[in-house]
């Protein structure tokens, strides 16, 4: 399952709209459901600063 490091995250958002699952919500940082995560891999593409990772 992915994870994101907050300390790299800027909260910009792109990651929630590559979700096909809508399993990401952004506050401060990116937060990923697990519940919801199908584990594809998209947001970890996606991500212009590497904050997500497998």
């Amino acid at each position: 399952m992915p994870k994101v490091n907050v300390d790299e995250c800027v909260g910009c958002g792109a990651c929630v709209d590559v979700c096909p699952q809508d399993a990401i919500v952004v506050d401060d940082v990116a937060v990923i459901d697990d519940d919801k995560c199908v584990d594809c891999g998209a947001c970890v593409d996606e991500c212009p600063s590497s904050a997500i990772v497998e």
